[in-house]
C-alpha cells in the first residue's frame, strides 16, 4: 500500500526559524521591560534627590533663607500663581482647541484640514524663549488698552479691579502666552479622538435628520469627552511646568491675588526658581529645590489624573467600535 501522506519538513529547517522568532520576542520583551524600569528608576531618582535636597529648606528657619519667611509662607503664593496661571490658560485654550479640532475634522476638505493641522502642530516646536519674547515685546504692549477698558467698565469685578498695568505684563498676559503654547497638544489629541468616532454612529445621526452640528453635539462630543479631558489635563501639565516664557512675560510680586490686569501679580514656581537660583546660596537653594519638589508632586498628580480619565472609558474608543 502506497503512503500518500505529505512528508513533514526536516527538523533542521523548521526548528531554527521558530527558535529565532522566540529569541526575537524575548529580546523585545527584555528591552521593553528595561525601558519601563529605567523610566521608573529615573522618576524615583528625581523624587529622592528633590526630597533629600529640599528637606533642609523645608525645615529652615526664616532667618536662614533669603525670603525671610517660613517655607509654607514662601511656597503658598507660588503654588497659587502656578495653578492660577495654568487654569487661566486652560480656560482660554480648551474651547479654542476643541473648536479648531472640529473645524479641521468636519468642516473643511480633508487635504486642507491636514495642512492646517500640521501648521498648528508646528507651534509645539517653537522654543519657549520665542514665545516669551513675543509675549513681552509684542503682546503685552497691545493689551494695555484693553486692560484699561476692562478696568473702566468692569472694575467692580475683583478680576479687573485694577489699577491696570502700564506695561501689560500681567498674569492674564502670561496665561494667554501659555494658552498658545498648550494649544497644539490639546488640538492634536482632540483631533485624534474625534476621528475615532464610529462612522456608523455619525451616519445614523445624519440619516435621522440631524444637522452636522447636531450630529457633532449628540455623537462626536459625548464620544470624545474622555479624550478631551485627557488632552486638557496633559496641557495643564505642560502649563504648570513652563519656565522661561512666564519668567520673561510676568512682572511678579509674590502675592496672592485674583486681579488679572494689575502690575501686582503672583509668581509661579518654575519662573521663581529660574529667576532666583543663580543668586541663591545656602539654605535658600534648598528652599528653591523644595519648591521644585512641590511642583513635581503637582505635575505628577495631574498626569496620573489624565491617564486615569483616558483609561476610564477606553472601551468606548473608535478602535473598539
Amino acid at each position: 500500500m502506497t503512503d500518500t501522506s505529505t512528508p513533514s519538513p526536516p527538523r533542521d529547517t523548521a526548528e531554527p526559524a521558530a527558535a529565532k522568532g522566540r529569541f526575537g520576542d524575548r529580546m523585545f520583551l527584555g528591552l521593553s521591560k528595561g525601558a519601563a524600569l529605567a523610566i521608573l528608576a529615573i522618576l524615583a531618582g528625581v523624587a529622592i534627590f528633590l526630597t533629600a535636597e529640599g528637606l533642609p529648606g523645608i525645615t529652615a528657619s526664616p532667618d536662614e533663607v533669603k525670603s525671610g519667611k517660613t517655607f509654607l509662607a514662601f511656597v503658598l503664593p507660588l503654588v497659587f500663581g502656578t495653578l492660577w496661571s495654568a487654569t487661566l490658560a486652560l480656560v482660554i485654550a480648551v474651547p479654542l482647541a476643541v473648536a479648531v479640532a472640529l473645524f479641521v475634522t468636519y468642516y473643511v476638505p480633508r487635504r486642507f484640514g491636514q495642512t492646517l493641522g500640521y501648521v498648528i502642530d508646528l507651534l509645539a516646536a517653537v522654543p519657549s524663549v520665542v514665545f516669551g519674547l513675543w509675549g513681552m515685546r509684542v503682546l503685552a504692549g497691545k493689551l494695555v488698552g484693553p486692560y484699561e477698558w476692562l478696568e473702566a467698565h468692569l472694575g467692580f469685578l475683583p478680576f479687573f479691579g485694577g489699577p491696570a498695568s502700564a506695561t501689560g505684563r500681567t498674569i492674564l498676559t502670561a496665561a494667554i502666552v501659555l494658552a498658545v503654547m498648550i494649544l497644539p497638544i490639546i488640538t492634536a489629541i482632540a483631533r485624534e479622538v474625534f476621528r475615532q468616532t464610529p462612522v456608523l454612529l455619525e451616519e445614523a445621526a445624519l440619516a435621522l435628520g440631524a444637522t452636522r452640528w447636531e450630529m457633532i453635539r449628540t455623537v462626536v462630543l459625548p464620544h470624545g469627552r474622555s479624550g478631551m479631558i485627557g488632552g486638557a489635563m496633559l496641557g495643564l501639565g505642560r502649563a504648570l511646568g513652563e519656565t522661561m516664557a512666564v519668567a520673561m512675560v510676568l512682572s511678579a510680586s509674590g502675592v496672592i491675588t485674583f486681579n488679572l490686569i494689575s502690575s501686582t501679580n503672583p509668581s509661579t514656581i518654575p519662573a521663581n526658581i529660574a529667576l532666583q537660583f543663580n543668586e541663591a546660596s545656602g539654605l535658600t537653594v534648598n528652599a528653591l529645590i523644595a519648591s521644585g519638589l512641590v511642583l513635581f508632586l503637582i505635575t505628577f498628580a495631574v498626569n496620573v489624573g489624565a491617564r486615569a480619565v483616558v483609561n476610564r472609558r477606553k472601551e468606548f474608543s473608535g478602535a473598539n467600535a
